[in-house]
């Protein structure tokens, strides 16, 4: 199969939600990064499978792009095949579990168990992103983890191959899951909920947006965290020295650093943000800089939090895939 087949199949299985030479930094929070070879815009977990299966079968390399944050895409572009479901829907199990599918935003969830006076995500309201991105990388929030929340996932392998896995079998950690090794594919996942008044639940998501807009740069394009948080019995952080990669940044000196159009947040130091005309190699340099000035400071190795998107030269783009 040439490649024009290849794209005649996506356009003739897809329609108008098949593209070529797309633009990802609409796509992106950070609004920065080049086209997409293909790009393809599923529905359904169904959809999502064919897509996988199609480019499984032309040889086609597939990054997966959900929400768009977290995420850095360089400025050459993904080559391959960028699926980006988009709608999902969210329904109830029973009384204690929803399932939602992978393209659903997270906010999209929040709004869904508030209306339905189920109880257990209403803090996660402004997390930016999909269900899929969040399970992959088991997004955190004021202690807590995504995947603490989780009963199950159904997940499909690189091939369009499904099956359904219970959460101990998803390796869910600080910022990880299975999905970052295995290649694999999140569809959707059941979440663990209780009984809930929708006037308290939408009260604490409240709090919880008001939390965020005080203490994050909101207003400008971020990718969210750069940095994962130092962890005790993983890391060394000298004596005095909060466990927080914002705080090792900060006291860097580094807070309102600028380089090019990318700047480290003067509201929150680990946030790295686009003034309007960054490129992606301004903000990979910013973000290499603020790890070695905390490691030529303080000793202590930040691990990024995002992930790189194409070819960076010094950092490859993962070929797991990202929401």
């Amino acid at each position: 199969m040439t490649m024009d087949d290849f794209f005649d199949t996506l356009q003739t299985t897809f329609g108008d939600r098949a593209r070529r030479d797309v633009s990802l930094a609409p796509l992106t929070t950070f609004r920065v990064g080049g086209p997409a070879d293909w790009l393809v815009e599923p529905i359904t977990s169904d959809e999502i499978i064919t897509a996988l299966r199609l480019a499984s079968e032309a040889g086609v390399a597939v990054t997966m792009l959900g929400g768009g944050s977290n995420v850095l895409v360089s400025d050459e572009g993904v080559r391959g095949l960028v699926i980006r479901p988009r709608g999902g829907r969210v329904s109830r199990i029973d009384v204690m579990h929803i399932r939602a599918d992978a393209a659903v935003t997270i906010n999209g969830l929040v709004r869904w168990t508030i209306h339905h006076g189920c109880a257990g995500l209403e803090a996660w309201a402004g997390t930016p992103g999909t269900v899929g991105g969040g399970i992959y990388g088991n997004a955190h929030f004021g202690g807590r983890l995504l995947g603490d929340l989780v009963a199950a996932v159904r997940i499909a392998s690189r091939n369009g191959a499904s099956s359904d896995v219970a959460r101990d079998a998803m390796g869910f950690a600080y910022d990880r899951s299975r999905l970052q090794k295995s290649g694999e594919v999140l569809l959707s996942a059941v979440f663990r909920v209780s009984a809930g008044e929708p006037t308290a639940l939408r009260a604490a998501a409240r709090k919880s947006l008001a939390f965020r807009k005080g203490t994050q740069p909101l207003e400008s394009p971020s990718a969210g965290c750069i940095f994962q948080n130092p962890e005790p019995g993983r890391d060394s952080v000298p004596g005095g020295l909060p466990w927080s990669a914002g705080a090792l940044v900060d006291r860097a000196g580094l807070k309102g650093l600028t380089l090019g159009g990318a700047r480290v947040s003067p509201t929150h130091a680990n946030f790295i943000v686009n003034d309007g005309h960054a490129t992606a190699r301004d903000i990979r340099q910013l973000i290499t800089q603020c790890r070695d000035a905390v490691h030529a400071r303080f000793g202590v190795e930040l691990r990024e939090e995002i992930v790189y998107l194409g070819d960076f030269g010094d950092v490859r783009g993962k070929p797991d895939p990202t929401y």
